[in-house]
C-alpha cells in the first residue's frame, strides 16, 4: 500500500513537471521574443551612450593633458629665448663699453632695440603657440 501511495505521488509530480514544460503559443512566443529584442537593443544603446560619454570625459582629459604640456613646452622655449636674448643684450653692452662717446650711445641704443625687437617677437610667438 505504501509503494502504491508512493507511486502515485510520484506519477502526480511527473505530471506536474510535465505541465511545466507546455509550449507557448506562438503568439506569447514572439512578444516575448520582440519584447526581449527591444530590451537588449535598449541596454545596447543605454551601453554606447555610456560608452560615448565615458570616452568623450578622457579625451576631454587627454586634450587637457596635451594643452597643459604643449603650453608648459611653449613657456619652457620662451624662457630659454628670453634668456638668450638678455645675454645677448649685456654682451653686446659691454661690447659697447669699448668705444666712446655717441658711438657707444649709438652701440648701446642699437643693443637696446635689438633686445626689446627680440622680447616684442619672443612674446608674439608665445601668445600663438599658447592654447
Amino acid at each position: 500500500m505504501r509503494n502504491k501511495i508512493i507511486s502515485i505521488v510520484g506519477m502526480l509530480a511527473l505530471a506536474m513537471l510535465a505541465g511545466c514544460n507546455k509550449a507557448k503559443s506562438p503568439e506569447a512566443v514572439a512578444n516575448n521574443v520582440t519584447n526581449a529584442e527591444q530590451k537588449a537593443a535598449n541596454n545596447v544603446a543605454d551601453a554606447q551612450k555610456d560608452a560615448t560619454k565615458d570616452v568623450a570625459n578622457a579625451a576631454d582629459k587627454v586634450d587637457d593633458k596635451a594643452k597643459d604640456l604643449n603650453n608648459a613646452e611653449v613657456k619652457g622655449a620662451y624662457n630659454v629665448e628670453m634668456t638668450k636674448a638678455e645675454g645677448d643684450r649685456k654682451i653686446a653692452l659691454n661690447k659697447c663699453e669699448a668705444l666712446s662717446g655717441d658711438a657707444q650711445k649709438a652701440c648701446k641704443d642699437v643693443a637696446d632695440a635689438d633686445y626689446q625687437s627680440a622680447k616684442a617677437h619672443l612674446k608674439a610667438l608665445r601668445e600663438t603657440e599658447k592654447q
